[in-house]
């Protein structure tokens, strides 16, 4: 039985595991998911409140847009997560928000990492073991020994790595020889934006009294996205209590990256009273450094994925090697699978 190894279990990694099953229902794989977070979503992340875990708040990405490119081209991913109750169309108002023609925008109404966990339960029978980050990678014995920071290894015949480029970079071992030269000068060339956000949660029965379910923000050195996350979500329930995130823009996420995360969710929560000074103090806060939120620029034309390794197999995708969305992220994890044929 061949063992595979993912590793990041956000949208991509989930995907790729999903399709695995998907695409080779009769071959006996060994899936296995590291993820050197406490749970799935990476940059689809939701995150519970302290006081209430119903209480929920989306602190990477906010909504899921379809273009009219890849409207046809993946239907059949947009039409499970509709039909199975994942997305929902996104109805709420959202100021400042600059809708193309042809476009729709969808919500998750458990969250944005419903999406990834969707995925997961579809790649039935797959390993997934958090707080998992990798460090070394190892060519032994015609297999990958795979080094994490647990003090654990284990060896797999196929690895695919979904996480942000810099950190395929910094990763140790053989895998330091295998990435060639020109290899190497293009993974430095993909470039991320950093931001922060902030997630605040509440009792239930507050009232946040604001027109609209999220807006843009403009005019504000510091905050660029505000959302009321359950009215956006439209799951407004006495029994949950209202959860705001909030988003800054890049210039502060870039200049305050180093910054304590004490002191960078003051200066947010600072900022945001002078934009809504009558909103209540929550029960519990949470700051998020996304040190790589956005990619910037991707690999050079945009590939999808790059094979490191032939025999036995090595492959890097994600959305560092295409463009920083969903659907960006289904042709890498389409792309990975493909490239995955032939040695399968």
């Amino acid at each position: 039985m061949a063992r595979v190894l993912i590793v990041g279990a956000g949208l991509t990694g989930s995907l790729c595991a999903a399709l695995l099953r998907k695409e080779f229902p009769q071959r006996p794989l060994h899936i296995v998911l590291w993820d050197k977070a406490r749970g799935a979503g990476g940059r689809m992340a939701t995150s519970r409140g302290f006081h209430d875990p119903k209480c929920t708040v989306d602190l990477g990405a906010q909504y899921v847009t379809r273009v009219p490119d890849y409207a046809e081209k993946h239907q059949s991913f947009y039409e499970d997560l509709l039909t199975h109750g994942v997305l929902r169309p996104l109805t709420a108002p959202v100021e400042g928000m600059v809708v193309k023609e042809g476009t729709d925008n969808f919500v998750t109404p458990q969250g944005m990492s419903s999406i990834v966990k969707h995925y997961l339960k579809e790649s039935a029978g797959a390993d997934i073991f958090y707080e998992h980050h990798v460090t070394q990678i190892y060519l032994k014995d015609g297999k990958w020994e795979v080094c994490n920071t647990t003090g654990s290894s284990d060896q797999f015949d196929i690895v695919i790595l979904t996480m942000p480029v810099p950190q395929i970079l910094q990763l140790q071992g053989d895998i330091v020889k295998i990435i060639n030269k020109s290899q190497r000068q293009q993974l430095e060339s993909v470039s991320y934006s950093s931001r922060y956000a902030l997630g605040l949660f509440y009792e239930a029965g507050t009232q946040i009294d604001v027109p609209w379910a999220a807006q843009y923000i403009s005019n504000n050195p510091c905050i660029r996205f505000i959302s009321i996350d359950n009215k956006k979500r439209n799951i407004e329930s006495s029994d949950i209590g209202p959860s705001v995130v909030v988003h800054t823009s890049v210039p502060f996420g870039t200049e305050h990256l180093e910054w304590d995360k004490e002191k960078v969710q003051q200066l947010i929560l600072e900022q945001l009273e002078e934009i809504i000074p009558s909103l209540p103090k929550p029960a519990s806060i949470k700051c998020q450094r996304w040190r790589y939120s956005q990619v910037t620029k991707a690999f050079p034309d945009c590939p999808g994925r790059i094979t490191l390794h032939t025999k036995p197999f090595l492959v890097c995708g994600g959305d560092g090697f295409i463009h920083s969305n969903f659907d960006g992220c289904i042709d890498s994890a389409m792309s990975i699978v493909e490239a995955l044929k032939s040695s399968l």
